[in-house]
């Protein structure tokens, strides 16, 4: 697909699919937030609302205000559900809560340090659409805090899947790298951009293991590999989105080591992943071979192919090199065989190994306006550096002729 309609496409299913979803179905104007555990259809499943959705949510509309189109209604929406979090989402304590009901009472605690991480990439998206210091405090106020709670030796609030004693997991400094480095760009704080590459260098000299071709999701607390299931369990969509991540923060830094390593990383979980018969990419597998450690492997979900589709573009942005073009291809042929629903215009979020949609809950009873968007966000980003450039280079051709 030539690039001028690869904009088009991602640029439709954002303004003429995604927000008339989400604003016919899932804000919540009366109690504020989003309704974020919703059938396919739209209609409601329950009440609850996950405060990582929250966040997700302040995060997507404000992204789409800053960075697609400055339309008053995606920061109403963002404000909506920023003043949520704000009036709701904190136990006494001062902690992120995991999860409310649609009024705002707790219905559980902070047992997810996620919910945390995804309130500090929210507020710091919202503060560069709005400038609200307060949205902003909290953002550094909530890093501080998560940066001092994942390195306590009782640390294990990873919920919905709790971190045993004595174990790492990927998913902290994965997500470490790209909130710390986000906000590092929305303040200009160079401390927050060292700290984002300590938790990027975490991940590419401990949790990636090069002999294995493979980033691993669980070590033991001095990052030594653990012994199956739990040390062999790998998630494919989980190592390219870590992979983009790191990316991110390496293109900052002009480091074209850490995105060839990157990249390559990449390709590796893009080949793992890859269901051979049936196409798509399955959400877990063994590196041996035994059944995962965490259930639901043959699922194939929404955000492994989201992840994907935005990882190749930028792989390829980067390296140049043509497997980025030829997976992205793969991927998107895939994705937009299965996931998209015509009656509503948004994507599902789960299939089952065939490609047909299934309600079994996977991790999470939610459908949030995250993975989707952001991918589609960041690709009409990328697609936009990139005619910016051809035309630099076409304009530096012809006043050189």
């Amino acid at each position: 697909m030539e690039p001028a309609q690869l904009y088009r496409q991602y640029r439709g299913l954002l303004l003429d699919r995604f927000v008339p979803f989400w604003f016919r179905y899932g804000i919540d104007w009366e109690h504020g937030g989003v309704l974020s555990c919703l059938h396919e259809d739209g209609t409601l499943a329950s009440g609850d609302k996950f405060t990582w959705s929250q966040a997700r949510s302040v995060w997507t509309f404000s992204a789409l205000y800053n960075r697609v189109d400055r339309r008053p209604e995606f920061l109403r929406a963002a404000e909506n559900s920023a003043r949520f979090l704000l009036a709701h989402g904190r136990d006494p304590e001062g902690r992120w809560v995991y999860r409310t009901d649609r009024q705002g009472a707790i219905v559980e605690g902070a047992t997810s340090i996620y919910a945390d991480c995804f309130v500090v990439y929210g507020f710091s998206e919202y503060y560069r659409a709005t400038r609200d210091e307060q949205a902003l405090a909290v953002a550094m106020e909530t890093l501080e805090r998560v940066r001092r709670r994942v390195e306590e030796i009782d640390f294990q609030e990873t919920a919905p899947y709790p971190l045993p004693a004595g174990w790492r997991n990927h998913g902290i400094p994965m997500i470490l790298t790209e909130v710390t480095g986000e906000l590092a760009q929305t303040t200009g704080d160079e401390r927050l951009e060292a700290q984002a590459g300590e938790y990027a260098a975490r991940v590419m000299r401990h949790f990636l293991r090069p002999q294995r071709k493979a980033l691993v999701e669980f070590l033991t607390r001095d990052y030594e590999e653990l012994p199956p299931p739990a040390g062999t369990f790998v998630m494919p969509g989980h190592a390219i989105e870590s992979m983009w991540f790191v990316m991110h923060l390496a293109r900052r830094h002009g480091d074209a080591e850490t995105i060839r390593s990157a990249a390559e990383a990449m390709r590796w979980h893009l080949e793992r992943g890859w269901d051979p018969e049936l196409g798509g990419i399955f959400l877990s597998l063994d590196l041996e071979g035994r059944e995962p450690y965490l259930p639901h492997s043959e699922k194939k979900l929404w955000w492994p192919h989201t992840e994907a589709l935005y990882g190749t573009l930028l792989a390829h942005e980067l390296t140049g090199e043509p497997w980025c073009l030829a997976w992205h291809e793969q991927v998107s042929e895939w994705a937009w065989t299965h996931f998209p629903v015509p009656e509503t215009g948004e994507w599902r979020q789960r299939l089952t190994r065939e490609g047909k949609p299934t309600d079994e809950v996977v991790a999470l009873p939610v459908k949030d306006p995250f993975h989707l968007p952001r991918a589609a966000i960041l690709i009409l980003q990328l697609l936009e550096r990139q005619s910016a450039k051809t035309s630099e280079q076409q304009t530096a051709r012809a006043q050189s002729a």
